[in-house]
């Protein structure tokens, strides 16, 4: 298998992040969608990354889909098997999916000429990052896994989502949520973490 996408993007991250964990044997191959004529689009017709090939000229793409398949390709899934749970590990993933997703929106906001830059939505977007972090502060009890007792997709998802808001929207998050913070520390320390961080990232200390 392939992984095509771009080194600095949460959703690439997320997969990568994933196939090192799981020590599964899939290539990455760093592709821009944003280039003029990018492969891309013959992988994705949405002309987005990640892209995932599973056998020749057969693609299957959205983050959340190449996850889920990832997860499941050999028989060793982080997803918890009791209801509840489950159940708890989606709410992680949904909530840290949408920190990256209000991140992504913030960061193409700022790449717009400034006088075409909407401070409102800008403004919009960093609430809904400060409103989920502040809830999973207040949601979490502490200790080393989000979920349970092992490493599931909640702690890869969300600790991908805060990576990327040290990466592309850095502010001293980690003072005001305590319980994240050490958590944090112990998942962005994981080989599969540190191997995958962005190009010129240095991680909060």
């Amino acid at each position: 298998m392939k992984l095509f996408g771009s080194p600095t993007s949460p959703y690439v991250r997320k997969a990568r992040v994933l196939i090192e964990e799981k020590a599964l044997p899939v290539e990455f191959v760093i592709e821009d969608p944003w280039a003029e004529n990018s492969p891309i689009i013959e992988k994705n017709p949405l002309s987005k990354v990640p892209a995932l090939e599973i056998a020749p000229n057969d693609y299957i793409f959205e983050s959340v889909l190449i996850v889920h398949f990832l997860d499941h390709v050999d028989g060793r899934s982080f997803t918890p098997r009791d209801p509840v749970g489950y159940w708890e590990a989606q709410r992680w993933q949904a909530l840290g999916n949408g920190i990256i997703d209000a991140a992504i929106q913030r960061i193409f906001e700022t790449r717009r000429p400034p006088e075409h830059q909407l401070r409102d939505k800008m403004a919009r977007e960093e609430g809904r990052i400060h409103r989920a972090i502040a809830l999973a502060e207040n949601t979490f009890k502490g200790g080393e896994f989000l979920v349970g007792t092992r490493f599931s997709l909640a702690d890869l998802i969300m600790g991908v989502a805060l990576q990327y808001v040290d990466f592309r929207y850095p502010h001293d998050w980690r003072a005001t949520s305590p319980k994240l913070k050490a958590w944090h520390a112990g998942i962005a320390a994981r080989p599969a973490f540190v191997k995958t961080q962005p190009p010129d990232f240095t991680p909060p200390q």
